[in-house]
């Protein structure tokens, strides 16, 4: 285990960290979002190395090296960085590393060049229908001083400003249709709570399809009849107030980010878990999330948001020329909502004729 290199100096973060690459505001904490990669900035790379690695170690995971960067982080066409910035404290608080699907390349097998491909197998159907529309992400990571309740509101609201950066995204990039990455336990993980997430996952969010499938399956040590016993409701909330209380009977919760992805959208894909033998053994559990079925109260928060502020800092500088257009595009968001209902009632109905 090599020791973790030294903070990078905060005037060279900042000298990197220029108004080209600021993506937004957050909506809580008053925090900054930027889009950075290892060529651009490479300094502000090195400190995202130092924290992810911080961070994975106090986790129970890690690369073991002194900062957590790998090969495609700087690569020639390598992920974007999207990181939050407290300005008040002038630090990194935490980010996410992504990859257009436009971007991605095939290798001489057939199969993406992705972070995430020497642990799953992706069927033809996704490379060709998904992979084109998809932003990969992965090593999200919270800096360890924020995730103490002594951070206040800038910790309670950490992962919430990281929402704020990918709800950004879905509108810069509207060729864009699809979130897919990976959910974390690491092996100190409780394995009956770990059993019950990953059971109540396949119940809920299962691919039937067998779009992406894990090269070395993660295995369920506990008794499924157990497991069956425990989830026992049809209904993903009702179910998920039975395994919240299982799980914290065992002595633990459910993982932050875990719980996250779990209350972004009924039509979550989960393909499953394997073991990554590159990093500390970890558990991880590949999904995929379409934006268009992303809840209305969390495009609200991070993506309707994102569009008013775009409307604003137009209305400021073309007063006259878009007077009305703030209008004209909160009708188009209602628009949206009003056809999300109508698709959300469809499902609903469809699920009650089965029954």
């Amino acid at each position: 285990m090599e020791p973790i290199i030294a903070p990078v100096s905060v005037d060279i973060i900042k000298a990197e960290l220029t108004p080209a690459k600021k993506l937004r505001d957050t909506n809580k904490s008053h925090n900054e979002i930027y889009v950075i990669n290892h060529f651009d900035s490479p300094n502000v790379m090195r400190e995202i190395g130092r924290l992810r690695e911080e961070a994975f170690r106090d986790s129970g995971g890690g690369s073991g090296l002194s900062m957590d960067i790998d090969e495609f982080d700087t690569m020639e066409n390598p992920y974007q960085q999207l990181i939050v910035w407290d300005p008040d404290a002038e630090k990194i608080l935490g980010g996410y590393r992504y990859i257009l699907g436009p971007d991605i390349k095939i290798d001489e097998n057939g199969q993406p060049l992705l972070a995430t491909a020497h642990m799953f197998h992706f069927s033809d159907k996704f490379i060709k229908e998904y992979l084109p529309y998809t932003i990969e992400l992965g090593r999200s990571f919270v800096a360890p001083e924020y995730q103490s309740s002594k951070a206040g509101t800038k910790a309670l609201f950490a992962l919430d400003n990281l929402w704020d950066g990918l709800g950004a995204l879905c509108i810069q990039r509207p060729d864009m249709k699809y979130f897919f990455g990976k959910m974390t336990m690491y092996p100190e993980y409780n394995r009956q709570a770990r059993d019950l997430i990953q059971h109540f996952l396949f119940k809920h969010f299962e691919d039937k399809e067998k779009l992406v499938t894990p090269v070395e399956p993660l295995k369920i040590e506990t008794d499924v009849k157990y497991l069956d016993s425990i989830l026992t409701e049809k209904e993903f909330k009702d179910d998920y107030k039975l395994l919240n209380a299982e799980v914290r009977r065992l002595g633990v919760n459910i993982p932050p980010l875990v719980n996250s992805y779990m209350s972004l959208s009924p039509t979550m894909k989960m393909f499953g878990g394997g073991i990554n033998h590159e990093f500390s053994e970890a558990e991880e559990t590949c999904i995929l999330i379409t934006f268009d079925e992303i809840y209305e109260a969390k495009k609200d928060r991070h993506i309707n948001s994102f569009i008013q502020e775009k409307i604003d800092i137009i209305k400021a500088r073309f007063p006259q020329f878009v007077e009305n257009m703030g209008d004209n595009l909160q009708e188009m968001i209602a628009k949206r909502r009003e056809r999300a209902a109508a698709r959300k009632c469809a499902r609903k109905a469809k699920r009650a004729a089965k029954k």
